[in-house]
């Protein structure tokens, strides 16, 4: 329950919240195969759309933040479907890792059911890069980006916890070490220096497992939840979507 409690850092939300957005959005609710229910909101570029974009926030929170960031995807012309996991925002049930593999599974499924696309983008922030990983593994993308992504869940254990981590074992893995190996389509990786959450040492245990033509972008001075104040962080996404 404390692991859970740590790594699962969910706000609730009431089915009655109103979200707020400059962005425009349409709300949607996603039945699971075990009968919870995903919320989801779809922000739409307001130019000819260049493909769809599927978010996978952090481990905090819920989407009336990780909604403020659908601008950046916006602007740059492609459609961009965010969901909260189970149990964050209006979402129900408990998340776990496994469920949230299955779940990233049935919003891509609904995706392409209720939605017409031509190019698709899987993006992972966080713990999301992991669910964002595994998703690619299997329903194989366009691009996958991951935002401040871990080798594995362990490498984002702060240094003060790490030694009770000899007593009590991670019970998650959420390893992108373990995904990326069997992912084919060109990766894009960005990642702070001054990340106190995911050190970087952790992401550049993926650095090995890219191929040709993939990118590692490390941005100078940047941290886990600012990325997005440098002007390098939006010329990459410039660059890897514009292509």
């Amino acid at each position: 329950m404390f692991q859970d409690s740590l790594i699962f850092q969910r706000k609730i939300l009431s089915n009655a919240y109103a979200f707020k957005f400059d962005e425009r959005f349409e709300e949607y609710f996603i039945k699971t195969e075990d009968g919870e229910s995903l919320n989801a909101l779809l922000f739409q570029t307001k130019s000819h759309s260049k493909g769809l974009i599927l978010y996978f926030h952090g481990n905090a929170d819920n989407l009336q933040r990780w909604g403020n960031y659908a601008v950046d995807f916006t602007s740059l012309g492609y459609d961009i479907l965010m969901f909260d996991y189970r149990g964050y925002g209006k979402s129900t049930g408990i998340p776990d890792e496994v469920s949230l593999y299955k779940d990233a599974e049935t919003v891509l499924k609904w995706a392409k059911q209720h939605s017409t696309f031509n190019r698709l983008i899987i993006y992972g922030r966080s713990l999301g890069s992991a669910i964002a990983s595994h998703l690619a593994k299997t329903d194989e993308p366009d691009l996958l980006i991951l935002e401040t992504p871990f080798g594995e869940l362990k490498g984002a254990v702060s240094f003060p916890l790490k030694p009770m981590l000899q007593l009590f074992p991670l019970h998650y893995q959420f390893s992108n070490k373990a995904f990326l190996p069997n992912i084919t389509c060109p990766k894009v990786i960005i990642h702070g220096t001054n990340d106190w959450v995911v050190p970087l040492s952790s992401a550049l245990e993926l650095k090995p497992l890219l191929k040709e033509g993939d990118k590692f972008v490390i941005i100078e001075g940047g941290g886990h939840r600012n990325l997005r104040d440098f002007e390098e962080f939006h010329r990459v996404l410039r660059e890897s979507l514009n292509n």
